[in-house]
């Protein structure tokens, strides 16, 4: 059974272009390279047919994958979100106890993340320790270095 998970309007938006993108640009042309491949003779002994054989599968294991995913996403309405704990969609302002250095991050999906522009995962270590933390919470978040404490400042929804 495949998991519901939420997006914003612009992360689902991203996925619908990325299902065109594979299957009306990308599935034509390695449909193109397997036809012209195949002219080149021998199949057996053929490894630009294999290859893009082999391309195709992944593509085709990619597309299908996709489907799943935008088949079971959901687009969660952040005007409804409780912004008394830390949920999906919520940006969140954490302070590492030990050093007192504060981070501000949006809790997404994960094909959302982008923690460059502030985008955690809610599946990652530290999305998985913040999940329904309120403010002045000390998270204790167990990550591969070790156990990290994270002060909750604030949380709101934009």
């Amino acid at each position: 059974m495949s998991e519901i998970s939420y997006y914003s309007a612009e992360g689902l938006k991203k996925l619908k272009e990325e299902l065109v993108q594979l299957e009306q640009i990308e599935r034509p042309r390695v449909t193109v390279e397997i036809a012209d491949a195949r002219d080149k003779g021998d199949l057996s002994e053929n490894a630009e047919y294999h290859a893009a054989k082999e391309e195709q599968s992944h593509l085709e294991f990619k597309i299908a994958k996709l489907k799943n995913v935008i088949s079971n996403a959901r687009i969660l309405d952040e005007s409804q979100l409780d912004t008394s704990k830390v949920l999906i969609h919520s940006n969140v302002v954490i302070k590492n106890v030990a050093n007192g250095i504060e981070f501000k991050y949006r809790l997404v999906a994960d094909s959302e993340t982008d923690v460059r522009n502030g985008k955690l995962s809610v599946n990652s270590p530290i999305g998985k320790g913040l999940l329904g933390t309120k403010v002045g919470d000390i998270a204790e978040i167990q990550v591969p270095s070790g156990v990290m404490k994270f002060e909750i400042i604030s949380i709101s929804r934009s």
